[in-house]
């Protein structure tokens, strides 16, 4: 799979994640977001994608669900913190959509 940004071809894996992660940027999520279903990305949608890669770059490592609800919770608050409105932004949720779209290696165990 391939996606097309700027004139510039770049890989993806079958499933759609990012071949070399080097190669990310906002015009490539907007073409990830849009083979995931998502026709938009909002504010509170790269407040999210944001995050996951601060947390990425800092950690070495994606971070686990339960964990990312806990940071965006001290960032933005218990009503934009709970799988439900993570859930609600990306459909198939935090490790397979958001972190897909963010340019983040693929979980091991993941699709």
């Amino acid at each position: 799979m391939e996606a097309v940004v700027n004139g510039k071809t770049i890989q993806l894996s079958e499933a759609g994640w990012l071949e070399n992660l080097d190669e990310w940027s906002p015009e490539l999520a907007e073409v990830i977001a849009k083979n995931e279903k998502i026709p938009e990305l909002t504010e509170e949608h790269w407040d999210i994608i944001n995050l996951a890669r601060e947390y990425f770059q800092e950690n070495g490592t994606v971070c686990e669900p339960r964990a990312f609800s806990k940071l965006m919770k001290k960032k933005y608050g218990k009503e934009r913190s709970d799988q439900k409105y993570i859930y609600s932004l990306f459909p198939t949720g935090l490790i397979k959509c958001a972190n897909k779209i963010a340019g983040l290696p693929r979980p091991k165990g993941c699709s």
